[in-house]
């Protein structure tokens, strides 16, 4: 168990029992676009209790939901759904939901997501080429008015065009989630990953979430994702990294506090206050939880 306390700032509950949620990427039979087959996860339900059972012994104070539903037809369902469980356990901290900027109704559904007290972000997996498209960016802007941070799942391909969103738009606060999906882990790859995001980091209102790297690296060891970790940090600096589990989608590749424990052990060489702020500090500043 990690000796300071970590606040995971990703993590994902589901229950495919309720009609007004849906999870097609949960679904029997659905293939991950990146992962493959995943049916280990695609259980019934992963509640907030099966969340805090598998914490209990991890110090982990706070957590942060990233939003899980997709294809539900309101997406504030699953706010409420959250702060249900919020109110009654304490858990999720801060939640990040959904909204389709895109829409037409997008500025009335942020609004709806900002009456719920835990909301702190909005996650939206747009079509296409969506970080240059204008509809999208219109919604993009109002989250700046609602004080809600923008994760953004993206690409080493797509880091130039989310390093011009977020110089367009420098009061947004963008969380880049899982380090920006590395794929591979060979040289060349790692050179040009870390040349997008030194450039990414020089928008001062872009911060790195080190999270979910189980996903491309399946059979990951302290030494295949310690590059990725202290690149983001180089990059970001300890006042501007989070981290995060990806609950339970990297339980497909490892311990809870196998997780923990190995990005204690990487960023064991910073001082006691950088280790405090990266792993609870910064996410309770970025998140206001």
């Amino acid at each position: 168990m990690a000796e300071i306390p970590f606040i995971d700032t990703h993590f994902h509950l589901h229950d495919m029992t309720r009609p007004e949620l849906r999870y097609f990427w949960l679904e029997p039979g659905w293939i991950h676009p990146m992962l493959g087959p995943i049916p280990s996860i695609q259980s019934q339900a992963y509640r907030i209790e099966d969340y805090i059972a598998e914490i209990r012994f991890a110090n982990v104070p706070k957590a942060i939901h990233v939003q899980a539903a997709l294809g539900t037809p309101d997406p504030v369902d699953e706010t409420i759904w959250l702060q249900a469980f919020a109110d009654k356990t304490g858990y999720p901290h801060g939640i990040v939901a959904e909204c389709h900027l895109a829409k037409p109704d997008a500025e009335s559904v942020l609004a709806r997501h900002a009456r719920y007290k835990n909301v702190r972000g909005i996650r939206d997996f747009g079509e296409g080429d969506y970080l240059m498209d204008p509809a999208w960016r219109a919604g993009f802007k109002l989250l700046a008015k609602y004080r809600l941070v923008s994760c953004i799942d993206t690409r080493v391909e797509r880091l130039g065009r989310l390093l011009d969103l977020a110089k367009t738009y420098p009061d947004v606060l963008i969380c880049v989630d899982h380090c920006a999906l590395p794929e591979r882990r060979d040289p060349d790859y790692q050179k040009a990953w870390r040349k997008g995001i030194g450039e990414l980091a020089r928008a001062p209102n872009v911060w790195m979430k080190i999270s979910g790297l189980g996903m491309g690296d399946n059979r990951w060891t302290l030494d295949s994702i310690r590059p990725y970790v202290l690149g983001s940090i180089e990059a970001f600096s300890p006042q501007r990294v989070v981290f995060g589990t990806n609950w339970p989608v990297d339980r497909m590749y490892s311990s809870y506090t196998d997780v923990i424990d190995a990005y204690a052990t990487i960023i064991g060489g910073f001082t006691d206050a950088e280790q405090r702020a990266m792993f609870a500090g910064n996410a309770e500043r970025l998140f206001r939880i």
